[in-house]
């Protein structure tokens, strides 16, 4: 690679850079309240972005890029699988990556910068300006079924919200297990929780 070439890459790097940051930062964190995936954001963005524009001078073609989307989107931590919020921002992540990496060398820079401007003014408009209330559900192993009739639901509630220190929007009750008095509830609430009453297998 000539000198040219390393300042055109660093400077598509820096714009991708700049594009997933302004996604990540100050779209997707200052509405989620959340740090755990703007680490792995930013760097998927910048390894998918240098994968494909340092093999972009292989002989590749259109399955090269959609193979990238089907990795990245059957991804699940076996510990804690990604929310379906989390995940279309990833898929977005890796969208511009891809975009920024291979489009200069089948486009002008007007045409990739609106690109940009459009994936990114519509993640802002649907995740900010829209409204849509994103609520975080949880199962938690719950031991007082004598409150699970529809009767009681304002007691359940209370109950719930007491023991897991959180609004609670909505209760769902799943399996229940009479034998040993206790059952599956789904919540949602507003914001995370942690809790010892949580089951295991969702992922917590």
């Amino acid at each position: 690679m000539d000198l040219e070439s390393i300042e055109m890459l660093a400077l598509h790097f820096g714009a991708n850079l700049l594009s997933a940051w302004i996604l990540v930062r100050l779209i997707y964190q200052t509405q989620a309240k959340r740090r755990d995936y703007v680490f792995t954001f930013m760097m998927v963005s910048s390894a998918v972005f240098l994968l494909c524009r340092l093999l972009s001078g292989v002989q590749l073609d259109l399955a090269f890029a959609l193979g990238l989307f089907a990795i990245f989107g059957i991804i699940r931590y076996r510990t804690n699988p990604v929310p379906i919020r989390e995940m279309t921002y990833l898929f977005v992540v890796i969208a511009l990556a891809v975009m920024n990496a291979l489009a200069p060398m089948a486009a002008e820079w007007p045409a990739l910068i609106m690109g940009n401007t459009a994936l990114l003014g519509l993640a802002f408009v649907l995740d900010r300006l829209v409204n849509v209330e994103h609520l975080v559900t949880r199962r938690v192993v719950y031991d007082r079924v004598d409150l699970l009739p529809l009767a009681k639901r304002d007691e359940l509630k209370a109950d719930l919200e007491e023991r897991v220190g959180v609004e609670i929007v909505r209760i769902e009750v799943g399996n229940v297990d009479l034998l040993r008095d206790t059952a599956v509830i789904k919540i949602a609430t507003r914001e995370e929780l942690h809790s010892d009453h949580t089951d295991p297998s969702d992922g917590i």
